[in-house]
């Protein structure tokens, strides 16, 4: 956690020292969530965490669902941000797919709290945080996409398909996560690229990839 700006007179601008809190507000609920999930996370809890008084939360966030959701947001682009670095750094699709995989388990293997925010708490949050998780899963589809093999019929799948695939990778990586095996998900990486590659190469073709790697 980010230490407390320091009292009184400090020639900081107002702009800052209110960046600087809505950064320890949501890293603050992150670390709150993985040691005491959504229902016992106050906004006291938050606030004491991030060594930010209870009026200053309130300047920034309604409540704590509004806290959660940009925390969720703010994690979702954590990840997407990696995720797009190391596929932009390959050229054949299924090594764009594996290089991205393999960015985004060692970005939340890193930091558990942000994994238990958005693979965890956000199925637990209520509908319209439900509601983000399948924004954010929804919102790779197009990466899947982009170069994927055709079936052998010639006609590209459907989005669901792909939506499905992702929705998929999510539930194995979140199955770690809620088991308390976040520190380790660059482990699974095999498991979690095989499912991802075999619906578009086959079994064969997806086992060879990943173990040339």
């Amino acid at each position: 956690m980010s230490r407390p700006l320091p009292r009184g007179r400090h020639g900081l601008t107002r702009e800052f020292v209110e960046q600087d809190q809505r950064e320890r507000l949501l890293a603050a609920i992150a670390g709150a969530l993985l040691e005491r999930g959504y229902d016992e996370t106050t906004v006291s809890l938050i606030g004491s965490r991030a060594r930010v008084s209870k009026s200053d939360f309130y300047r920034h966030f309604d409540s704590k669902e509004e806290c959660f959701i940009a925390a969720y947001e703010e994690g979702v682009e954590r990840v997407r941000a990696r995720v797009v670095a190391a596929w932009d750094e390959q050229t054949e699709w299924a090594d764009r797919v594996c290089a991205g995989l393999a960015a985004g388990l060692g970005c939340l293997g890193r930091e558990p709290e942000w994994a238990n925010l958005l693979l965890v708490e956000g199925l637990r949050a209520g509908p319209e945080v439900y509601g983000r998780f399948q924004l954010a899963v929804d919102s790779f589809v197009p990466y899947l996409r982009d170069g994927a093999p055709r079936p052998r019929r010639g006609k590209a799948a459907p989005e669901e398909f792909d939506e499905a695939v992702l929705g998929g990778v999510a539930s194995l990586v979140g199955r770690q996560v809620l088991a308390g095996r976040a520190d380790g998900l660059e482990r699974i990486f095999p498991e979690v690229a095989e499912f991802a590659l075999t619906p578009y190469l086959g079994p064969a073709e997806a086992r060879r990839i990943i173990s040339a790697r």
